[in-house]
């Protein structure tokens, strides 16, 4: 088992690694972000009377490995990095969304930055159909995936899985990923479940028979079922672009991270120890954070941050002029994006203006009984 130094960063691993020191501050839900959320709930207290039982749910991925040294420099200024993808892989208990073509792609793709001190963090949500170039990679069993132009963004994942998709995201912000984190359909079901549902607002009807999700407008408490429909609706809101999706994903997680603290798991052993064994087998994380150890070092990192610690945002695109089903990223923004996060700063306002939104703002937001609590609770 790896240990760590002094310094924070894991013995035996090369320089550079950025591995803080806890931060302080409220014992909260810690990521605006399913996998980042499901880090904390395992983090968050001691678990070492489940330790076999927990650390035998877990399976990494070497992204390391796979992708060798051809990487952005890797700044060690006190901030961290993450991927978080969403797949939309129909194998197994998935079946029920789809056929199983024998390939999955990132329904759903977020860049977690957490800043020096970790007490604020930025999410950068990255819309599957957009156009990228997508940089050559090496796929799961080794074989070379060739580059490809105007590419739709979750194909990489598909064609080249984890490693190719960090290499994607590196390739279009010059940003290195520390780390990489993985939900899955059932996984997520079953951790809002286990949470007894996410209560939402919605300001009109979401109807999606794909999506299996008919909400009139008003509060509800989703169980997972529900919740896996509101995030993958696309028809159901909006202008019916992934852009609207992202709209409702990035409320639904201000609302899953409020629950997480109001049902005090991490006061509550038995409610922590049930989530802890469902989150972790829920996601599939990179090898340095495959094991309790770890995750938890990790996670405890995190948890003086809360969901109004979180700024999220869409990357700034446009509707694709030679084809308005996907679109493409807006070059000046983007790069201010991506500069900030680099530099360890709060995104400009200016990075959005312009940008195409899918108009579904405002749709689902938080419920009035859930912001008074937790005002409340900050008070």
């Amino acid at each position: 088992m790896s240990q760590q130094n002094k310094s924070g960063r894991i013995a035996g691993r090369g320089p550079g690694r950025r591995r803080k020191a806890p931060a302080r501050g409220r014992r909260a839900a810690a990521v605006a972000a399913w996998g980042g959320a499901v880090l904390v709930l395992v983090g968050g207290s001691g678990l070492g009377y489940v330790y076999y039982r927990l650390n035998g749910n877990l399976q990494g991925v070497d992204i390391n490995a796979q992708l060798g040294k051809d990487r952005p420099e890797d700044v060690d200024n006190g901030s961290m990095d993450i991927l978080v993808l969403g797949s939309d892989s129909r194998s197994g208990a998935n079946g029920a969304y789809g056929r199983d073509e024998g390939a999955a792609r990132s329904d759903t793709a977020m860049v977690l930055h957490v800043q020096e001190g970790h007490t604020r963090a930025s999410v950068v949500s990255i819309p599957r159909d957009t156009l990228v170039d997508r940089p050559e990679c090496t796929d799961r069993k080794g074989a070379v995936v060739p580059a490809g132009h105007r590419a739709m963004f979750n194909t990489a994942y598909e064609v080249g899985g984890p490693a190719c998709a960090v290499k994607t995201v590196e390739a279009m912000s010059g940003i290195r990923m520390d780390h990489y984190v993985e939900v899955d359909f059932t996984g997520f079901k079953k951790l809002v479940d286990e949470l007894g549902g996410v209560e939402i607002t919605t300001t009109r009807a979401i109807r999606d028979s794909k999506s299996h999700l008919d909400l009139p407008p008003g509060t509800h408490t989703l169980d997972g079922e529900q919740s896996l429909g509101l995030v993958r609706t696309r028809k159901g809101v909006g202008d019916g672009s992934d852009l609207g999706r992202i709209q409702l994903q990035q409320a639904f997680m201000r609302a899953f991270l409020d629950r997480v603290k109001d049902v005090g798991v991490l006061t509550n052993p038995k409610t922590l120890l049930d989530l802890a064994d469902t989150a972790t087998k829920a996601i599939t994380p990179d090898s340095e954070l495959d094991s309790v150890n770890e995750l938890t070092a990790f996670a405890k990192g995190l948890s003086g941050l809360g969901a109004d610690d979180v700024h999220m945002i869409t990357l700034p695109v446009e509707y694709d002029p030679l084809d308005p089903n996907r679109v493409v990223p807006l070059q000046a923004q983007g790069r201010e994006v991506w500069k900030a996060l680099k530099a360890d700063r709060p995104i400009p306002a200016s990075a959005v203006k312009d940008a195409a939104t899918g108009k579904a703002e405002g749709v689902v937001k938080q419920s009035p009984a859930v912001r008074e609590r937790s005002g409340n609770a900050r008070e």
